[in-house]
């Protein structure tokens, strides 16, 4: 299994942007995805996740209200649409694709993509 992210780039604060994660491998199993980001110096923490079929999502409380996370499982692509960015949003962002509904901790996925940077300025 493969994930490809992309979509990352620099935006100013308030601005948007739509990252995009594509899978590629087995599409019989039924993948949860999410994204995480990480921050230069701090550790990996969760953002987003969605279940296979799209019918629950889960935020972290700082980007609740202004991301939203979605997926189109006949095109294999999870998205994260990210609006009113803030200059602590910067960082590289992760998706991921796991078996374990309700994950939010990096243990419980399984791929990863590559990662993709995004940077908000003030």
């Amino acid at each position: 299994v493969q994930l490809q992210a992309s979509g990352g780039g620099l935006v100013q604060a308030g601005g948007s942007l739509r990252l995009s994660c594509v899978v590629s491998g087995p599409t019989y199993i039924r993948y949860v995805m999410g994204w995480f980001r990480q921050a230069p110096g701090k550790e990996r923490e969760f953002v987003a996740s969605i279940s296979w079929t799209g019918s629950s999502t889960f935020y972290q409380d700082s980007v609740r209200g202004r991301f939203t996370i979605s997926r189109d499982n006949a095109k294999n692509t999870a998205t994260l649409q990210m609006n009113s960015l803030k200059p602590e949003d910067t960082a590289v962002y992760y998706c991921a694709a796991g078996s374990q509904n309700y994950a939010t901790t990096a243990a419980d996925y399984d791929y990863w993509g590559q990662g993709t940077q995004v940077t908000v300025s003030s």
